[in-house]
């Protein structure tokens, strides 16, 4: 692995990359609370074939991290990965968690960059805000959501050795793999970083989460714009309690060219738990 850093749109970011630069791009996009180490296990299993390119996004690591919440729209977020792709494109484009919905954004409005689009329990933007406008179970999953909104959230989360943001990101899954090393690079992260920025992406997501049992009008989204015109690959691991299986339901009307792959005995942290079955996923697909 290298780390590198890169001046995108005039600011600072930490890329990992991994195997050789004139092999095909595989960009690989993490979520929160992670950063771009966190695909080391599946990058280093994909290396001998593609170049594998993950980048702390913003607000994340060493990466160019703004208080502003504005700063964290969407439209900004996925221009920093424009940036990065510039005249390499289109490349292959992976994303996990939060990750997901920037590699989503670029398939959406800038196709001519994405080959092809892998996601990994993520969730594109209309399946999954029915699924949290309708006040069911993925409404109920997700009011976490409006506690990482709330005024100094990021102040709650890092006390006491950031043990309240522990206990979140392993609420009913199996964080075996978090400990030791690894456990102290994570924290060592997020020490760098501190939280304000990567909670400032759910302040700044326009995404609407209704309370249980109490189903809210779904907002108008221009829909013919959210399609997926490339080659897509969903790989899902059915044991996520943060992002349900319904908040897919429907993704065929957005991406014709889906295809679906599932990972058995893992949960929301499948990159880490079951490293080898997600790389030969991805492997297999794209030969």
């Amino acid at each position: 692995m290298q780390v590198s850093t890169r001046t995108l749109g005039g600011h600072a970011f930490t890329i990992r990359s991994w195997g050789d630069p004139t092999r095909p791009t595989l960009l690989m996009l993490h979520g929160f609370p992670e950063y771009g180490g966190a695909w080391d296990e599946v990058a280093t299993r994909l290396a001998d074939t593609y170049h594998c390119v993950a980048p702390d996004q913003r607000g994340y690591g060493a990466s160019y991290a703004p208080d502003d919440v504005g700063a964290y729209a969407t439209s900004k977020l996925v221009g920093d990965m424009a940036d990065l792709i510039g005249d390499a494109g289109p490349v292959i484009v992976m994303g996990h968690d939060w990750g997901a919905s920037v590699a989503y954004g670029l398939a959406m409005f800038r196709p001519d960059l994405v080959s092809h689009l892998i996601i990994a329990n993520g969730v594109h933007p209309v399946p999954f805000q029915r699924a949290m406008a309708a006040g069911g179970a993925q409404s109920e999953a997700s009011q976490y959501i409006n506690f990482l909104r709330s005024p100094g959230s990021e102040d709650a989360l890092a006390a006491d050795d950031f043990d309240r943001l522990l206990r979140l990101f392993s609420a009913k899954m199996d964080m075996s793999w978090l400990h030791g090393d690894r456990l102290e690079a994570y924290k060592a992260v997020w020490r760098q970083s501190g939280l304000k920025g990567m909670i400032n992406w759910y302040r700044a997501s326009p995404l609407i989460v209704a309370d249980p049992g109490v189903p809210v009008a779904m907002p108008k989204l221009p829909l013919d714009r959210l399609q997926v015109r490339c080659p897509h690959l969903l790989i899902w691991a059915g044991g996520d309690t943060a992002l349900l299986p319904v908040s897919t339901e429907g993704l065929e009307d957005f991406a014709p060219a889906l295809t679906r792959a599932h990972v058995d005995g893992a949960d929301h942290w499948l990159l880490h738990q079951k490293p080898d079955e997600v790389a030969g996923i991805v492997r297999d697909w794209l030969a």
